[in-house]
């Protein structure tokens, strides 16, 4: 089945606004990398301190070793849920060009498709936010 240009023209300018959302979880994917190789960076300082340390300092550096890898999986969690959201973001903009060329409706499996990119990334922003406060717990600033 041959689609019009005026179509597929349509189907184009409906697929700008999840290329923007697209733009959009990729520069939260940089921020989520960048946070994951501080993270590492940081625990592998922490690891080569160990051995030498005192009995006392000892405890406290496994303590932070403890958070950085509670914090390291929220934000692999994060990166996770990000991505599926940039998938299924993905899958819509297809099926919006598939709507295109078939003659059943579309309609339902996008908004599906789209509601359920949002809850990845609305479940991904609420990880960033939990390991953004673990982070900050701790923080001693001019003690």
């Amino acid at each position: 089945m041959d689609a019009p240009v005026t179509g597929i023209a349509h189907s184009i300018q409906l697929a700008v606004a999840p290329v923007f959302l697209l733009a959009g979880i990729g520069g939260l994917l940089g921020v989520l990398t960048n946070r994951i190789g501080r993270i590492i960076d940081r625990s592998r300082k922490l690891q080569d301190q160990l051995p030498s340390s005192a009995e006392a300092q000892h405890a406290e550096l496994r303590d932070e070793l403890g958070l950085l890898a509670r914090r390291a999986r929220l934000i692999n969690g994060a990166i996770a849920l990000c991505t599926a959201s940039a998938l299924l973001v993905c899958v819509v903009i297809a099926v919006l060009f598939l709507g295109s060329f078939v003659s059943r409706s579309m309609a339902a499996p996008i908004a599906l498709l789209f509601i359920g990119a949002m809850l990845c990334l609305i479940s991904a922003l609420l990880l960033l936010m939990r390991e953004i406060l673990l982070s900050t717990a701790r923080l001693r600033i001019g003690a």
